[in-house]
C-alpha cells in the first residue's frame, strides 16, 4: 500500500462517510485470552467504523470490501469512509464515530505518528480499534495492529528482481508516502537483498506518495537524468505501474526490469504480460478478515483472542509461474 496514492482533493468527512445498513446472525465469539482487552459483554449489533485510506486504489479496495463483508456477515452495521492519509481528515472521522457512539473502529491509519492521538481519543471514549494494514508508533492502544510482513515480502521481491537483472545494472527507486511505516521498511527490505550484489547501482530515487500518476511523473524525471537506467524497484503497484507508463512512452520498457508490491489485478496483469518482472503479494483479504474477527471479540467479550498486539502475515512473490491463479488478491491453489 499499501499502498500508500491519491486520487483529487480531500473531502470532508461528511461527504466521505457512506452509511451501510446490514443485517444478520452473529458469530462466536473468541474463546482465547488477549494481551488487550475491554470490558466486553457484549452481543452482535450496533455499528463498526470502517476507515480505509483511498477506496479508488483496488489495495484499499478490497481492504474497505472484504472488511464490510465480514461485519455484515456478524450481524453488524457498517459505516465505510476515507482519510485519504490525511490526519485532520482522519481526525474528523474518529470524532465522527466516537459521536455516533459505534461498538468498535477498524482503521487504516494515516501516519505511524499522526495517527496516535486519534486513536486514543477513541480509546478514551471506550471504543476498541483494531489496526490494518499500517501500524502507529505507540503500542497499547489498539487492540491489535495487523500487517503484512512487509520486509520478508521485499526480500522476496528483490530476489526475483535482482534474478531477472542478472544481478548487475543500474536502477532507480520509486519510495511511498514517507508517514507510513511501510514505505521505509520495504526499501531497507530492497536494499538488504540488493546490497549483496555490488554491481546493481543505485542511481536515483524519488518519493511518489504510493500513486500512479506521481509515479508516471516521477518516472519520467528519473528517465531524464538516467536515459539508460535497467531497472525500477517501487514500493508499490501504483507506483510501479505509473513508472510502466512513463517507460512505454519512452519505448524502454523492453529494456528496464519494473519490480511492484501489493498484488493487485492491474499489476499481476502486466506480470502476465511480461511488463513487470514480479509483484509481491499481501494478504489483505485475510488480515482484514482476521481484524474484524479480532475486533468482533473484543466487542463481545473484551479480548481478541490472540496474545499478541502487533501480528505479521507473510506475503507472496507473484510472477509468471503463478499470476493466473490471482484474483482480487487472492492466491488459489
Amino acid at each position: 500500500m499499501f499502498n500508500l496514492r491519491r486520487s483529487g482533493p480531500l473531502l470532508t468527512a461528511a461527504a466521505l462517510m457512506v452509511t451501510l445498513a446490514a443485517c444478520g446472525g452473529g458469530g462466536d465469539a473468541q474463546p482465547a485470552a488477549s494481551a488487550s482487552g475491554s470490558a466486553g459483554g457484549g452481543a452482535a449489533g450496533g455499528t463498526i467504523a470502517i476507515i480505509t485510506v483511498d477506496p479508488s486504489n483496488p489495495y484499499w479496495k478490497a481492504e474497505a470490501d472484504t472488511a464490510q463483508a465480514a461485519v455484515t456477515k456478524l450481524g453488524y452495521k457498517a459505516t465505510v469512509s476515507a482519510n485519504n492519509n490525511d490526519p485532520e481528515t482522519q481526525n474528523q472521522l474518529i470524532e465522527t464515530a466516537i459521536n455516533d457512539k459505534v461498538a468498535g473502529i477498524l482503521l487504516d491509519p494515516a501516519g505511524a505518528d499522526e495517527s496516535v492521538a486519534a486513536v486514543q481519543k477513541a480509546v478514551d471514549a471506550k471504543i476498541p480499534v483494531v489496526l490494518i494494514n499500517a501500524e502507529i508508533s505507540k503500542t497499547g492502544l489498539a487492540k491489535a495492529q495487523i500487517v503484512s510482513n512487509n520486509a520478508q515480502g521485499a526480500g522476496l521481491g528483490a530476489e526475483a528482481w535482482a534474478e531477472a537483472m542478472d544481478y548487475k545494472g543500474t536502477y532507480v527507486e520509486l519510495f511511498g508516502k514517507p508517514s507510513d511505516n511501510n514505505a521505509q521498511v520495504r526499501s531497507d527490505g530492497y536494499k538488504s537483498v540488493i546490497s549483496q550484489y555490488p554491481d546493481l547501482k543505485s542511481v536515483g530515487m524519488e518519493i511518489a506518495n504510493w500513486d500512479r500518476q506521481q509515479g508516471q511523473e516521477k518516472m519520467e524525471s528519473l528517465l531524464s537524468k538516467n536515459p539508460d537506467v535497467k531497472g525500477v524497484i517501487a514500493g508499490n503497484d501504483e507506483m510501479a505501474l505509473g513508472a510502466i507508463n512513463a517507460l512505454k512512452e519512452k519505448g524502454k520498457l523492453d529494456q528496464v526490469k519494473v519490480l511492484g508490491f501489493d498484488g493487485n489485478q492491474d499489476a499481476v496483469d502486466a506480470v502476465k504480460k511480461g511488463e513487470m518482472v514480479a509483484t509481491v503479494l499481501q494478504p489483505i483479504v485475510e488480515g482484514t478478515n482476521k481484524a474484524i474477527t479480532e475486533l468482533d471479540g473484543v466487542i463481545k467479550n473484551g479480548q481478541t483472542g490472540v496474545p499478541d498486539e502487533k501480528q505479521a502475515l507473510d506475503c507472496t512473490l507473484i510472477n509468471k509461474d503463478n499470476a493466473a491463479q490471482v484474483n482480487n488478491f487472492q492466491l488459489s491453489s
